[in-house]
């Protein structure tokens, strides 16, 4: 399919692209290439072929959740740079 050179002026009108006389004719061959694979694309019998979202199956690479034995209060408190009583003690993070 081959675009008039109007129709270029009309694409690059919609996408607010300024283009020279050079342009146009570039543009023209271009897009007429491109719309030519798509033609060739067109021709391919689908019906065969399940419509489909995604090209490869996914799958999650998140493990299951499980129940497993945690740290004691007194162990974590350990670890702590600074403490006050059972809690830790940080800096401010946000003012008034």
């Amino acid at each position: 399919m081959k675009l008039s050179r109007e129709e270029v002026l009309h694409i690059a009108l919609l996408a607010r692209v300024g283009v020279t006389e050079a342009d146009v004719d570039k543009f023209r061959e271009q897009l007429s290439n491109i719309l030519n694979n798509f033609q060739v694309l067109q021709e391919i019998d689908t019906t065969s072929v399940p419509p489909t979202a995604q090209s490869v199956a996914l799958q999650s690479v998140m493990r299951e959740d499980e129940v497993a034995p945690s740290l004691s209060q007194e162990e974590v408190l350990a670890n702590a740079p600074q403490r006050v009583e059972n809690f830790l003690k940080i800096k401010a993070v946000l003012e008034d």
